[in-house]
């Protein structure tokens, strides 16, 4: 019985496994979308959004919203790419969690004790996106993984169960 419910345990991984590249594919595409989107409003209202940081007292509110938007704008181009992914998912997560604190802190701080709340904040779901592209990179469907190919001289392959990438020698 052990070792009939181990191998369909094995099956499922594999299967799993293989579904990680086109689910990275989708949330970079979708959310990449969403931050040029959004760093394009930005861009195109950028007095509103100047206003605004200006209301939560952001420091230089003019030259924040400016590098805001560029970042949203030009990040979200970089996701769906996947060029740079995850050197653009830090600052992205960076500006989710500082849109938390100073916009959402409410939201932010009920963490724990209302976390419809906190999952329901504007920035969440911008966060998490950045925060799987962060941690799991972008996946084979990227020009990351286009470029540690033909850089490598080689294939990038998946180390097993790591979610992590390394260039195999043909």
């Amino acid at each position: 019985m052990t070792q009939i419910i181990e191998k369909y345990y094995r099956m499922l991984a594999r299967i799993s496994s293989s579904l990680q590249s086109p689910f990275l594919l989708a949330v970079r595409l979708y959310w990449g979308w969403q931050f040029m989107q959004t760093g394009w409003g930005k861009l195109t209202d950028i007095g509103k959004v100047v206003n605004f940081f200006t209301s939560l007292g952001i420091p230089a509110p003019a030259l924040n919203a400016y590098f805001i938007a560029s970042l949203e704008f030009g990040g979200g181009l970089l996701l769906i790419l996947g060029l740079g992914s995850r050197l653009i998912a830090l600052p992205l997560a960076i500006d989710m969690l500082v849109a938390y604190i100073a916009a959402d802190r409410e939201a932010l701080l009920s963490i724990i004790s209302n976390p419809d709340k906190f999952t329901g904040a504007a920035p969440y779901t911008f966060l998490i996106a950045s925060l799987l592209v962060l941690i799991f990179g972008p996946g084979k469907a990227s020009m990351d993984a286009l470029l540690a190919t033909r850089a490598g001289g080689g294939e990038v392959r998946r180390t097993a169960g790591r979610g992590s990438h390394v260039v195999v020698q043909n």
